[in-house]
């Protein structure tokens, strides 16, 4: 079941990419790990189309039939 539409995929991608170009660049140590992590966690979420905290909270932007 996917909750999140074609804009908000592509910008969990880009915000997925600046936690991992921050975390191989500009930090180290813990926060480069936990950067890591919430960059793949976007990807993951971006790639599969579903969000388990938009669905706690209810939240959908996934519109059925419209083709981008």
């Amino acid at each position: 079941m996917r909750n999140e539409g074609t804009l908000d995929r592509l910008m969990r991608v880009l915000l997925a990419e600046v936690f991992f170009i921050g975390a191989f660049f500009w930090f180290g140590g813990a926060i480069s790990i936990v950067l890591y992590v919430f960059g793949g966690i976007m990807l993951f979420t971006a790639f599969t189309g579903f969000c388990a905290l938009y669905k706690l909270f209810g939240i959908n932007t996934f519109q059925k039939g419209k083709k981008i």
